[in-house]
């Protein structure tokens, strides 16, 4: 089943310390000799780097266990790594959002949010018009995210449904200081692919995770 997948779409001639961080913050917590086979090095090649990195105070390696034998050393990034992926405008738009909510209430702030919603699922659905199956609708919706910064891709689960995924939010600083756009988001994936899909937010970096993660079937039928 094709998927957008990063570490397979960037350039090789990006430096290797980059493409670490960049597998990290896609796939998640992995050894080292498992990123050493992603970016075609040997695991002590891969490890290098990554001490160089926890140097910067850009990852770091808990031990695990995995199956017998000693623990494996496995390589996330920390709070400085997830903060090398861009925030856009982050600070600003924090001030901005708190501002409106001060000076015009919050029902200002949530007709803001609402606009910013049907702007957005209006520029969706024409880029979306004349697909008619739910992978190609999908599909699509990965690349205008990852065009925007989110770093999306999908992929199919083992049980049939269409996982979406998106790996970064370019506007994390502006959702934690209004869960609107949380929300509305949800909204519009919902709008755009289809009344007789289900799409259900599985992961949530607001709480907590590593990215978020969307769960997308087709609704189940009423008796």
């Amino acid at each position: 089943m094709p998927s957008k997948g990063f570490e397979n779409t960037a350039p090789p001639s990006r430096p290797v310390g980059d493409r670490l961080l960049t597998l990290l913050k896609t796939r998640g917590a992995q050894s080292a000799s498992e990123l050493g086979r992603h970016i075609g090095s040997s695991s002590e090649n891969a490890r290098q780097q990554l001490i160089k990195l926890a140097a910067e105070g850009l990852v770091e390696a808990r031990p695990e266990r995995q199956g017998v034998g000693r623990p494996t050393a496995v390589w996330r990034l920390t709070d400085a790594g997830h903060q090398r992926f861009p925030d856009a405008h982050a600070e600003l738009t924090v001030q901005l959002i708190d501002s409106v909510r001060e000076t015009l209430g919050a029902s200002a702030l949530e007709r803001l949010v609402n606009a910013r919603e049907q702007e957005t699922l209006a520029t969706y659905r024409a880029e979306l018009k004349g697909l008619n199956s739910l992978r190609e609708r999908v599909a699509r919706l990965a690349e205008l995210r990852a065009r925007e910064g989110y770093m999306a891709e999908w992929r199919e689960s083992e049980d049939g449904s269409l996982l979406f995924i998106e790996n970064h939010c370019p506007i994390c600083a502006a959702a934690k200081a209004c869960k609107g756009f949380c929300s509305a988001e949800l909204n519009v994936f919902r709008a755009v692919l289809g009344s007789e899909v289900q799409v259900s937010r599985t992961e949530h970096i607001l709480a907590g995770e590593r990215r978020c993660t969307y769960r997308i079937e087709p609704k189940q039928q009423k008796d």
